[in-house]
């Protein structure tokens, strides 16, 4: 698959560049389309509990509170960074995966087993990538201020970059919750999605089998999503503000997760579940879709 995929991405053909355009349209739609869930999710993973005066009561209130006092384009704060690792993140995502598979395939691994374990390689890799990007995101994100009082992202940018550097206190900041988040999501989506396909009959009827597989990928973002959330809140609280200003309470991923379990219980490990299933279980199988499509229209025309 992967001598497929690798056109789509270097060559600069009429076909491979339009599904290539295809794939980066639909990524594109997909942020503006779920973005404000991320916001929400990002919001309720940075609050620390009842007692925090800032506490979101529930969904609709997050919704709500943001729409009053920040208006609509406060559910587009941080925009801007995800926008811009799409298309680096989508490829390294799909192009690692091949290529890890394509290694474990030397190994003696079961070939449920090896879909996993490419999934986990592909996701720790694409964590490197995408984290400078998150770190300006989730401050972007955790600012209550209204859109237009907010720096801009590259303004954002320079000042982390000014305060802490490009180390691991400053633009790579949370750089381990990240590997845990996304080695952890993919090492399930790409392992779940494709060991169940295998397993469920193929259907001759098309639009049957456009259903069986996005039921699959659907379910496969789904509970990728409730297995690797405590990750992410580590990494929204380690990327986000701090509770004193000047002092950093969360600096480690397994730490922060022991802190937050201690201090607000088991479930604190779990907030924004509900607009992180709400985003990535649709969008994890619209995005496994377009690359089967694309991988089989290619076969068919390379």
């Amino acid at each position: 698959m992967v001598e497929v995929f690798i056109p789509v991405l270097a060559l600069d053909t009429e076909q491979g560049h339009g599904w290539s355009l295809l794939v980066q349209s639909k990524g594109l739609v997909e942020i503006c389309l779920m973005h404000p869930l991320d916001v929400v999710k990002t919001r309720f993973q940075i609050q620390r509990g009842k007692t925090d005066p800032t506490n979101y009561r529930s969904l609709g209130d997050c919704f709500r509170t943001i729409s009053r006092t920040e208006g609509l384009f406060g559910f587009y704060k941080g925009i801007l960074p995800p926008i811009l690792a799409e298309t680096p993140k989508r490829a390294v995502k799909f192009f690692t995966f091949e290529q890890y598979k394509k290694l474990l395939g030397y190994a003696t691994l079961p070939p449920g087993l090896t879909f996993a374990v490419a999934g986990l390689g592909s996701g720790l890799t694409e964590a490197v990538v995408v984290n400078p990007f998150e770190v300006v995101k989730v401050s972007l994100q955790a600012n209550r201020n209204v859109f237009t009082e907010q720096p801009s992202t590259f303004s954002q940018a320079r000042q982390i970059i000014k305060t802490n550097g490009l180390g691991f206190q400053g633009l790579n900041r949370g750089l381990t919750a990240t590997l845990g988040r996304h080695g952890v999501f993919n090492m399930v989506y790409f392992g779940f999605y494709f060991n169940v396909k295998n397993i469920i009959p193929v259907n001759k009827d098309p639009t049957l089998e456009f259903l069986r597989k996005f039921g699959i990928g659907l379910v496969s973002g789904t509970i990728a999503s409730i297995i690797n959330i405590p990750f992410d809140v580590a990494k929204s609280r380690i990327q986000g503000p701090q509770p004193i200003p000047g002092e950093t309470k969360y600096r480690t991923c397994f730490k922060t997760m022991a802190t937050v379990y201690k201090e607000e219980g088991f479930l604190a490990l779990y907030k924004g579940l509900v607009p992180k299933i709400m985003r990535l279980g649709p969008g994890g199988a619209v995005m496994l879709l377009v690359y089967e499509y694309a991988y089989a229209w290619l076969q068919e025309n390379w």
